[in-house]
């Protein structure tokens, strides 16, 4: 048997997030343990980037909010709940245990478990009873009676099974599954139950509030499987409940303005499954995301109206949804197809029927950081899976009422002094288009030869600055200003990064320069060869003056060989893109012996350029003459300028 290790299969029933940059994601697999690992990576993601911080069936993670090297992690039926220090290499289990007066405690298989943003130190967890900590897990005290229906006739797991006991932890019921205190107040905690109950304490569990019978169209005892407290407003909330144990797969999703007093539906008939969880946007109250049974869905209007998202998002169940605040990532845990992270949800929070009524518009964007690190990738083979990273490119994301389908549509990027630096290929789909700049301008023009130009082709990256990106879209023109900085997080210095570039552009010139001398090398000397060919006989001068322009182009550029086993020894072209594209791949200085490289590769240049000057006022004078005086057409030869504007 094979394990294929191609395919993202994997089962996860939560994920969190960290506050890094990248982010790290966190999460437990069914029957594989508790995982966290990068969003990014050298390469992309790959299995050796991740690290075991839980074992059994892996279920709620959690980062220490402050200190993400400290990771909260759970086994099945919180038989272990840990806190690993993942620096130290220090695992301490801090389960709560009851105490003397304490009934026995009730942990569902899936224990809730989370940490809060008002106290970094702070953990719930949820038995019958709300549990916290504010040391780590260190001390715990119950800040809530039971909030469950502690109904006896659901509490048999010990007699059940039939011919074989069924006590496994998984049977337990009358637990506590979800728990949420409010971003806006640490004293506002909503608690749902695997028994359909949903509890809300406003002064930090003192008292609670039963609000399970203000939820309308509700059928009893149906699972709440995931509370999401408002980041704008205390007293609002968003409930999922999910009923399909009991053969009920409608949508059940509520959100209540007004500490749960009242709670209105928002599930519509635009979604087919039953659902686990619900993500508010961070900024658009009106947007929100939905995990269900079938895949993604997204409403734009509050949820009067759902779409299920499927641009290369499968049908697969969608345990648990996190936001990243500041990279607008979704990130998603599957089960079925591992982690996915939606990036740019701030697309969507720009959608307003004014945006959708506009002929054209560009999404505002952030300062694209130009990043300067580099590495060899990561070390996955075509039989293991590996993660994309999100792009570094600038993105530009724009909108159309409908596809482009009659007309030219063009798209380029020009430089604060109106030239043109990239042009780009534009997307003319109906919605949201992203065109990709890698901040790239054009190639120099090299020199022909017998094999490819190699680091002659090399684009040089802008310097950062303002750009205009215009769209064409028949005869309209649209556009819009982007920003590209420097990278913080570099070792370079603007001063280095000068260095850098007027080395980079003198070496862009010098490859042009002798992609045109090489260029009036070949028009001579093709003009000699036909010349030549018209005689009976090869005269020596002519003879004479083909050797002398070989010469001169041998040196220049390679003209024997191929572009594999047979490659012929580097002239000055190849030498040149060498150097070219070495100092232009690297944003720091040059050194000193690159800069001694570029001196003598210049003395070659100017070498050769002043033996084809002396040609052009001795032996092709004479040529130009025998040519006129055999009646035959002068030679043309274009101007730099002209030859460099051709394609």
């Amino acid at each position: 048997m094979q394990i294929v290790e191609n395919l993202p299969l994997s089962q996860f029933y939560h994920v969190s997030i960290d506050n890094r940059d990248p982010f790290y994601v966190y999460g437990g697999l069914q029957d594989n343990n508790s995982w966290f690992g990068p969003s990014a990576s050298p390469g992309g993601v790959e299995a050796r980037d991740w690290e075991l911080v839980g074992q059994g069936d892996g279920f709620r993670v959690y980062p220490h909010p402050t200190q993400p090297e400290i990771v909260y992690s759970e086994m099945q039926g919180a038989e272990q709940v840990w806190r690993f220090d993942t620096k130290n290499q220090q695992l301490k289990n801090v389960k709560p245990f009851p105490g003397k007066a304490d009934p026995k405690l009730r942990f569902n298989w899936n224990t809730p478990i989370t940490t809060s943003i008002h106290a970094p130190d702070r953990l719930y967890i949820g038995s019958q009873f709300v549990h916290l900590s504010d040391d780590r897990g260190n001390t715990w005290r119950i800040i809530s009676p039971d909030l469950t229906t502690n109904n006896p006739s659901k509490q048999l797991q010990e007699s059940s099974g039939g011919l074989s006991a069924d006590n496994s932890g998984a049977e337990n019921h009358c637990t506590i599954f979800t728990i949420a205190d409010s971003p806006k107040n640490q004293n506002v905690i909503w608690v749902g139950t695997d028994d359909g109950q949903i509890q809300l304490t406003r002064d930090g569990g003192k008292t609670w509030t039963n609000l399970t019978t203000n939820v309308p169209n509700l059928p009893a005892n149906t699972w709440c499987y995931h509370i999401e407290a408002s980041r704008f407003a205390e007293g609002q909330a968003y409930a999922v409940f999910e009923g399909h144990t009991t053969g009920d797969f409608k949508p059940y999703i509520y959100r209540t303005s007004d500490y749960g007093q009242h709670w209105t539906s928002i599930a519509t008939t635009d979604i087919s499954s039953f659902v686990r969880s619900i993500q508010e946007d961070y900024t658009n109250p009106n947007l929100l995301y939905v995990g269900a049974e079938n895949g993604l869905y997204i409403t734009l209007d509050g949820g009067s109206k759902w779409s299920k998202f499927t641009n290369n998002m499968p049908s697969v169940a969608v345990h648990y949804l996190e936001l990243d605040a500041k990279s607008k990532s979704l990130v998603m845990a599957t089960h079925g197809r591992g982690i996915i992270i939606l990036d740019h949800t701030e697309l969507l929070s720009e959608l307003t029927p004014k945006v959708l009524e506009a002929n054209v518009y560009f999404f505002p964007t952030r300062p694209f950081v130009m990043s300067e690190k580099s590495s060899f990738g990561g070390t996955g083979t075509e039989h293991q899976f590996v993660g994309n990273n999100p792009s570094e490119n600038a993105q530009i994301s724009y909108l159309l009422p409908k596809r482009h389908t009659f007309g030219k549509m063009s798209m380029e990027v020009v430089d604060e002094t109106g030239k043109r630096v990239a042009k780009l290929e534009p997307g003319k789909q109906k919605g949201i288009n992203t065109v990709e700049w890698g901040f790239s301008s054009p190639a120099p023009k090299s020199a022909k030869g017998k094999t490819l130009a190699g680091g002659a082709l090399f684009a040089p990256r802008v310097k950062a600055g303002t750009y205009t990106v215009k769209l064409t879209k028949g005869t309209e023109t649209f556009e819009t200003k982007i920003t590209t900085i420097y990278d913080q997080q570099s070792p370079f210095t603007l001063k280095e990064r000068e260095t850098q570039q007027q080395v980079t552009l003198d070496l862009f010139n010098l490859t042009e320069d002798l992609a045109y001398l090489v260029y009036q090398i070949d028009t001579w000397d093709a003009a000699v060869e036909e010349h030549t060919k018209s005689q009976s006989k090869p005269a020596k001068n002519l003879v004479s003056l083909n050797t002398s322009l070989d010469a001169i182009r041998e040196v220049c550029v390679v003209t024997k060989g191929d572009n594999y086993v047979g490659t012929g020894e580097p002239q000055l072209r190849e030498k040149l893109g060498d150097i070219y594209s070495t100092i232009g791949g690297y944003y720091g200085a040059p050194s000193s012996s690159q800069l001694e490289n570029i001196t003598a590769l210049k003395t070659e240049y100017h070498k050769q350029l002043a033996a084809f000057e002396k040609l052009k006022g001795s032996d092709l004078k004479k040529f130009e003459a025998e040519l006129a005086k055999a009646d035959k057409p002068a030679i043309v030869i274009k101007s730099k300028e002209e030859f460099l504007k051709e394609d």
